[in-house]
């Protein structure tokens, strides 16, 4: 990893150019790994869960020695849809960015700071105040037990519960069906592959419907969905336009039909 995201959520294109397809989103304060320098204005990179598109480096810090600190020291995530991260320690204060859900950002600990608010620092080395509460830390990897993970990562997808559907979007602004099953098992630690397969070489492996739990995945063609318990599962549907439920129970008023006959693939992270 080379560079650090400093906008509130750069692009990923599947050219180096802003009106082609949208294939991904890398949020405020990930790294990746620039793989190609385009032009000016434009750089091939690879993510964390090695997916690759082109992004304007308009969005990008690039420094090899300040992205090893940066990982190192960015030791929180943001929880909340959305964060303003304030010049000072009250409300009233200017804002000096949005964070969206899944932003990483390094907290401080200062002594006789009001509880309700902590210290963070930014890409920029700029120091801000954001809400305790809003902040999370950074799961490790292979840290929670399996019960832990498959309760988290439920937890998690429930928490982007109608957001809008966004081809290619990873927050609460926007966010796709793979976009919400990768960040809710990245916020928890782990990477899984970003699109709707399951893709040798990452930890997401095929299980059989009848071995089905909590916080497995289910594919379909071009989709995939998140399983919650009692047939439930959520998913961001472009037919529902959202981040919602539905259920494989056809007595079910949430029951789909053209999802529960068209199953590719049941994938587990514990098999």
């Amino acid at each position: 990893m080379n560079a650090i995201v400093t906008s509130m959520i750069a692009n990923l294109h599947a050219k180096p150019d802003e009106s082609s397809e949208l294939v991904d989103e890398v949020l405020y304060g990930m790294s990746v790994k620039i793989i190609e320098d385009i032009d000016e204005n434009w750089a091939r990179i690879q993510t964390a869960c090695r997916y690759e598109g082109y992004c304007q480096k308009a969005n990008l810090i690039v420094d090899k020695t300040k992205t090893d600190t940066w990982r190192q020291e960015a030791n929180h995530f943001i929880n909340q849809s959305f964060a303003d991260v304030l010049q000072q320690p009250r409300i009233q204060s200017a804002k000096m960015i949005t964070l969206v859900k899944g932003s990483i950002i390094c907290s401080i600990t200062i002594d006789g700071l009001d509880p309700e608010w902590a210290v963070v620092q930014l890409v920029s080395g700029e120091t801000g105040y954001v809400r305790r509460q809003w902040l999370q830390e950074k799961i490790p990897e292979n840290s929670l037990s399996e019960q832990q993970i498959r309760e988290n990562v439920v937890q998690t997808a429930l928490s982007y519960l109608a957001a809008p559907y966004r081809w290619g979007g990873k927050s609460p602004l926007g966010i796709d069906c793979s976009g919400l099953c990768s960040m809710a098992y990245m916020l928890n630690g782990v990477y899984i592959y970003r699109d709707a397969k399951i893709v040798e070489g990452f930890p997401i492996k095929e299980i059989s419907l009848g071995n089905i739990q909590k916080g497995d995945l289910i594919y379909f063609p071009g989709h995939m969905a998140l399983y919650i318990g009692e047939l439930l599962y959520v998913h961001s549907s472009l037919g529902g336009n959202e981040v919602n439920i539905n259920s494989l129970d056809e007595q079910h008023q949430h029951y789909r039909s053209d999802l529960a006959n068209s199953i590719t693939a049941i994938g587990s992270l514990f098999k």
